[in-house]
C-alpha cells in the first residue's frame, strides 16, 4: 500500500481551535501588542519585538498535528520527531497522544498501514520518506513552505551540474533534508559550511590558496555528499541555506563564494560556474529585523529572548542581541529562577549557565522576544515573572 501524503484531508480546523488556543495563545500578548508593543508594571518596562513568536510555517504544522489526531482517534499517529524546536509545544503534543519516533523504545519497524506519521516543519529526508513508503504509513505532510522552496532551488543545482553549497548545521534535520535534494537527483552534490570560517576553508580551496583536497575532505567528512571530490564538485558551485541561520551571516557566505569562483575561473566564467539565491525564510528575516530595530530604538537594559536551545532561528536572534546588551536566552519562563537568579543558554560558550545578580535595581527596560516555535503563552509567563520579580515585595 502506497504512502498518502495529505494535508486538505485536514478539515477539522473548528474543531481544535479550543484546544490550540487553550495551549498556546495569550489574552496579555494581546495587550501588549495593542499597547504599542510595551507592557508598564511598577518599575519594571518591557518592550516587545514587533515581530516574534510562531511564525505561518510552525503555526500551521502543530495545527495540522492536532488535526490528524482528532481525524484518526483511532489510530496510532506519530511524529518522525519534534514538529519544532520547542520543548512545551513537543510536550503538548505528546500529551495529546502522538508519539514521536525519536523518543527512547520507539521504532520505525513496527510502523505500519494503519499508522499514521506526520512529517514535521523541517522535512525529511528522502530516504526517510521512502522508508515510510515501504512500511505504507499514511503521512501528514507539515513541511514548512520557505523549505521546500530552498528544495526547489537545491534540486535546480543539482539537475544543472551544480553543487549546493548550504549554509547550515549540517546535523540539523532541515539541512539533512535538504542535503537528500541533493544527492537524489542527477547525481547531485552537496557540502555544508557552518559559518563565514569554513566558508573561507573551502573559498581558500577553490581559489588554490589552500589545495589540499585530502584535508578538505577530512574537515567536511560530515558535511558532505558521498563521493564528494573536491577537485571535480567545486568547479560549479550553487548557494543555499538552512533558512533559520543568520541572513546577513548567509549572504556573507554567498558573496564569499562569489569572490572565489571569480578570483579562480575570471568574471567572464562567473554566470556558468556560480549560482545564488536567498533562500532565509521571510518570517526568520522579519524577527531578525525586528530586532534590530528594537535594539536600535530602544535604550535596553537587558535583553530577553525565549526558545528552545536546539532551535537555530532562536540561537540567532540571541546572537543578535548579544552584540548590542547583556541577553539571556532562556528555553522556558522557568529559566527566570528569582529576582537574583537566570538559567539560560550563554550565546558565546552555548552551554547553559546560572548568573546571580542579572536583575538591575530601580527601573528596568527589557527589551523581549522569542524564536519561531515560542507560542504566545510562554511569552506572557515571562513577563509576569519578570512583573512579580521587579516587585516591591519581591525577596530574593
Amino acid at each position: 500500500m502506497p504512502a498518502l501524503i495529505f494535508r486538505k484531508g485536514l478539515d477539522l480546523k473548528h474543531e481544535v481551535a479550543g484546544a490550540l488556543a487553550d495551549s498556546y495563545h495569550s489574552a496579555l500578548v494581546q495587550t501588549i501588542k495593542a499597547a504599542d508593543y510595551r507592557f508598564q508594571s511598577g518599575r519594571l518596562t518591557v518592550h516587545l519585538a514587533r515581530e516574534f513568536g510562531f511564525c505561518y510555517g510552525v503555526d500551521r504544522a502543530v495545527d495540522d498535528a492536532y488535526q490528524a489526531r482528532k481525524r484518526f482517534p483511532a489510530q496510532q499517529v506519530f511524529l518522525t520527531g519534534e514538529i519544532i524546536h520547542n520543548p512545551h509545544v513537543n510536550d503538548q503534543l505528546r500529551a495529546q497522544g502522538i508519539r514521536f519516533l525519536s523518543d527512547a523504545g520507539e521504532q520505525w519497524d513496527r510502523l505500519g498501514a494503519g499508522d499514521v506519521v506526520i512529517l514535521p516543519a523541517f522535512g525529511v529526508t528522502i530516504e526517510e520518506l521512502q522508508r515510510l513508503d515501504r512500511l505504507g504509513c499514511t503521512l501528514v505532510d507539515t513541511t514548512c513552505g520557505s523549505v521546500l522552496n530552498v528544495w526547489k532551488n537545491v534540486k535546480r543545482y543539482a539537475q544543472e551540474g551544480f553543487t549546493a553549497i548550504i549554509h547550515g548545521k549540517h546535523w540539523h534535520e532541515e539541512t539533512r533534508a535538504t542535503a537528500s535534494q541533493a544527492v537524489h537527483t542527477s547525481n547531485g552534490h552537496y557540502l555544508v559550511v557552518l559559518d563565514k570560517k569554513q566558508a573561507a576553508e573551502v573559498c581558500g580551496f577553490i581559489t588554490r590558496a589552500e589545495a589540499d583536497p585530502a584535508a578538505l575532505l577530512e574537515k567536511f567528512k560530515d558535511a558532505a555528499s558521498p563521493g564528494f571530490d573536491p577537485n571535480q564538485h567545486l568547479q560549479r558551485v550553487g548557494c543555499a541555506n538552512q533558512t533559520t541561520m543568520l541572513s546577513t551571516e548567509s549572504l556573507e557566505i554567498g558573496e564569499m563564494f562569489r569572490a572565489a569562483m571569480r578570483a579562480r575561473f575570471g568574471e567572464a566564467e562567473l554566470a556558468s560556474r556560480f549560482r545564488a539565491f536567498d533562500t532565509i525564510c521571510s518570517a526568520t528575516q522579519d524577527r531578525q529585523d525586528a530586532v534590530i530595530k528594537l535594539l536600535d530604538e530602544q535604550q535596553l537594559d537587558l535583553m530577553i529572548v525565549i526558545g528552545g536551545y536546539n532551535s537555530s532561528n532562536t540561537c540567532n536572534l540571541a546572537r543578535i542581541c548579544a552584540d548590542k546588551v547583556p541577553t539571556y536566552h532562556v528555553a522556558d519562563p522557568e529559566g527566570i529562577v528569582s529576582a537574583t537568579e537566570i538559567r539560560h543558554r550563554d550565546v558565546a560558550t552555548k552551554s547553559e549557565l546560572t548568573r546571580t545578580g542579572w536583575l538591575p535595581d530601580g527601573p528596568v527596560v527589557v527589551g523581549l522576544t522569542s524564536g519561531a516555535s515560542t507560542p504566545d503563552n510562554l511569552v506572557e509567563q515571562v513577563v509576569r515573572r519578570l512583573e512579580r520579580f521587579t516587585a516591591p515585595s519581591t525577596i530574593g
